[in-house]
């Protein structure tokens, strides 16, 4: 069986060698869509091309973050890339199998033996406390080990799939599709309808199990700074994908105490129960 991660990326180069190590690690192929990335993101990405990374593309930014474009893109590819497992993933998350004693792609390859054609991903958020507000370094992962449980609602990010195939929707669907996607037909599964976090399509039928995302949103005040207030994001898109992300100004990031948080011991004792539904992060927006 082989499965692809599609990822995006923009300035990355905090997460991608972590993320790409990962999935070489778990059976899982890679394929980029660089969105004209200013720092060494592509140049790391490219030390990976010929082992688990089968590609990198480039997309235009045109100045501004448009996440509808980059989730029509990863629909796209999963029609036309040769494997028989999707997942849509972001480089700051790490995803992993329910039992440690599994991989990813065993998992899937369990979760695909059983006739389930899609897996949905309990979140896990990591970020900075009070008390060690600095990660911004390789090490990440080995010290940012606070995290609360996140999950507005469930499924919330089901985010892996079966192959499906493209199927005739109409000649109505079809022409919206060409004019506002400008596409042949509709792709064969949904990304955008949810901003990206629940796929759609046709006879869907997820998995009961959810496996873990590890989901490193911030790395420290500044990071946070960086990554969401000086982003330009697409007009169209403030309102309704990206939530507080787009409208987040520097006063409303405090760092939470490490009181507020759960100690992380391993993936097998990550703690499902109680999750949040708001960040713990975001303080007034």
């Amino acid at each position: 069986m082989k499965v692809i991660a599609l990822l995006a990326s923009y300035n990355e180069e905090r997460f991608m060698r972590a993320c790409l190590e990962h999935y070489a690690r778990q059976g899982v192929y890679c394929y980029l869509i660089d969105n004209e990335s200013t720092d060494s993101t592509v140049k790391i990405a490219r030390e990976f091309l010929g082992k688990n990374l089968i590609g990198i593309e480039s997309m235009a930014r045109q100045g501004r973050y448009q996440w509808g474009k980059i989730l029509r893109r990863k629909e796209a590819l999963a029609d036309r890339l040769d494997a028989d497992w999707f997942i849509h993933a972001d480089p700051d998350e790490i995803r992993v199998a329910p039992s440690p004693d599994q991989t990813l792609l065993e998992a899937i390859q369990a979760v695909d033996a059983e006739g389930y054609n899609a897996v949905n991903f309990m979140e896990y958020t990591f970020v900075p406390v009070r008390e060690s507000p600095n990660h911004d370094h390789a090490q990440f992962q080995h010290t940012m080990r606070w995290y609360y449980p996140f999950g507005p609602r469930h499924p919330h990010r089901l985010n892996a799939w079966k192959k499906q195939p493209r199927r005739w929707a109409g000649i109505k669907k079809f022409a919206h599709e060409l004019m506002r996607n400008r596409r042949m037909g509709p792709a064969s599964i949904d990304l955008q309808s949810s901003g990206g976090h629940v796929l759609s399509f046709p006879g869907i039928k997820p998995y009961p199990v959810d496996f873990k995302l590890k989901h490193y949103i911030v790395l420290s005040l500044d990071h946070a700074i960086q990554k969401y207030v000086k982003k330009t994001f697409e007009p169209k898109e403030v309102l309704g994908m990206h939530g507080w992300r787009a409208t987040a100004t520097a006063y409303d990031f405090l760092l939470p105490a490490q009181a507020q948080m759960r100690p992380f011991l391993s993936d097998a004792e990550l703690d499902p129960s109680d999750p949040l539904t708001e960040h713990l992060i975001v303080q007034q927006a």
